[in-house]
């Protein structure tokens, strides 16, 4: 089979084109710009708890040696994190781990599904715009007396592709693409949650000696 045939720029760009262009107008430019940046998340290494656990191991062991009120926070390169561990250690409290968790674990599933949503939308719209190209190639028919053969053949050779485009646009990139993003979202979020699950375990462990203490000195 020759692959050769099956390029062709004029329907590419009216396919590829069409589509960023709707989908610019229709999400709008900062759902794109969000979509953008959550694509080029999936370039980089994905998250790695055995890793941030590893990292997390001193501040274990700090925590049930010396409990939560002389421990200082150990950076472990994630700054949601790293900022969740803070507001524990500061704060002597597990809440305040769980609260900041929360919130940027909401935070980060809102723009996962921002983008997730946008692809879907240019994932719609790919096959819409392979029509259009397909109805460009079959216009240049139009207003001629009589056609010639070889503008005939390449006519529907053009409105061919922009169908088959459209079509591989949509299911073997953008929903693709989508899906993507949110099984990242989905393991990421997952693998967080046990994380700070075990380190406020690990304060939870010490809470009630520290209660005793407390108890015994009054």
């Amino acid at each position: 089979m020759d692959y050769v045939h099956l390029i062709d720029p004029m329907p590419a760009a009216i396919v590829c084109g069409g589509t960023l262009l709707a989908t610019v107008l229709r999400a709008g430019r900062a759902d794109c710009v969000a979509t953008a940046r959550e694509l080029a998340v999936l370039l980089h290494p994905a998250f790695d708890p055995e890793r941030i656990r590893a990292d997390l191991a001193p501040l274990a062991s700090d925590i049930r040696k010396d409990g939560v009120y002389r421990t200082r926070p150990r950076p472990t390169g994630d700054a949601a994190l790293d900022q969740a561990i803070r507001a524990m250690v500061e704060g002597h409290s597990a809440a305040m781990l769980m609260s900041h968790h929360a919130m940027a674990r909401k935070s980060r599933l809102a723009r996962a599904q921002r983008a997730a949503i946008t692809l879907a939308q240019a994932a719609d719209l790919a096959p819409v715009f392979g029509l259009a190209g397909t109805l460009v190639s079959l216009a240049q028919l139009s207003g001629h007396g009589g056609v010639a053969r070889a503008l005939y053949l390449n006519a529907i050779s053009m409105s061919v592709l922009a169908t088959l485009y459209g079509l591989l646009l949509a299911n073997l990139l953008l929903a693709p693409l989508a899906r993507a993003i949110e099984r990242r979202a989905e393991r990421e979020e997952s693998a967080r949650q046990e994380l700070v699950d075990w380190i406020a375990a690990q304060f939870a462990a010490v809470s009630p000696r520290l209660r005793r203490a407390g108890g015994q000195a009054a």
